[in-house]
């Protein structure tokens, strides 16, 4: 049995810890530079909802000034958001969650957000709205735990950078692309997502084609290590669902 594991990292009482497993035969310092490349991919943090008012720290990816996408579980239960950039925080004026997402199985794990300033970057990324995702190359990125593939992810370490890597999209179950540590051939920089990286992009062409939900464990230890496979929120999927829900929000404010 495969079990499946939504991979929010939350931050319980302030408690500091920490994005990706990779190849052991590469270094940390490859992934940190190819994150400098994605810095349309920001973390996201905030207070949940519940009665001890937790941090929740994750991963999201900003589509234009104005709007960031990232998975429904990082937010829905949260009080309040704020997505960092330079060492600034934008606090979020709106944010919509999917309204079928499940949190028990993490179905249709995608949200919208509205901030109340714009972030201005040189770049932001246009939906990839293809359905050939299968066997294409892809960029991964986030701000998690990091550790190998041999070792697993490790929950010690916490330096606040971004980490980027690759791999080739296996599979597609149900509405997620699938990643894995096992298959071949091999990217350059192999990758694979671990907590705090939920929310973060992947990216086909310079394109969103996947937003980071969950990992995949047949030992039950979702450590990103050998034998873990992770699951992305299909965007061309939900494109539609993103633009006419940005179409909403930008309706409310007028």
């Amino acid at each position: 049995m495969i079990r499946i594991f939504l991979i929010l990292f939350t931050l319980i009482n302030c408690s500091l810890a920490l994005a990706g497993t990779i190849d052991p035969k590469n270094s940390d310092q490859q992934h940190i530079e190819y994150g400098e490349k994605h810095k349309c991919v920001l973390r996201i943090m905030g207070i949940m909802g519940d009665q001890l008012n937790s941090f929740f720290r994750g991963s999201c990816v900003l589509i234009d000034e104005n709007y960031a996408i990232t998975a429904a579980h990082v937010v829905a239960d949260s009080i309040s958001q704020q997505i960092v950039y330079e060492g600034k925080t934008y606090p979020a004026q709106i944010v919509a969650v999917h309204a079928l997402f499940d949190q028990k199985i993490g179905k249709h794990d995608i949200a919208v957000i509205k901030l109340q300033r714009p972030i201005k970057l040189d770049f932001y990324p246009s939906l990839y709205t293809d359905r050939d995702e299968i066997s294409k190359v892809c960029s991964i990125s986030g701000f998690g735990f990091y550790g190998n593939f041999d070792k697993g992810s490790n929950h010690r370490n916490f330096d606040n950078k971004r980490r980027a890597g690759s791999n080739i999209i296996s599979d597609i179950e149900k509405n997620l692309l699938i990643c894995s540590t096992t298959d071949s051939p091999k990217t350059t920089l192999e990758f694979l997502i671990t907590s705090g990286d939920s929310g973060g992009g992947l990216f086909i062409d310079n394109k969103l084609a996947g937003i980071n939900s969950c990992v995949f464990a047949k030992d039950g230890n979702a450590n990103s290590d050998y034998g873990d496979t992770s699951g992305h929120t299909r965007i061309s999927d939900y494109h539609i669902w993103i633009k006419n829900t940005i179409s909403v929000i930008e309706k409310l404010n007028h």
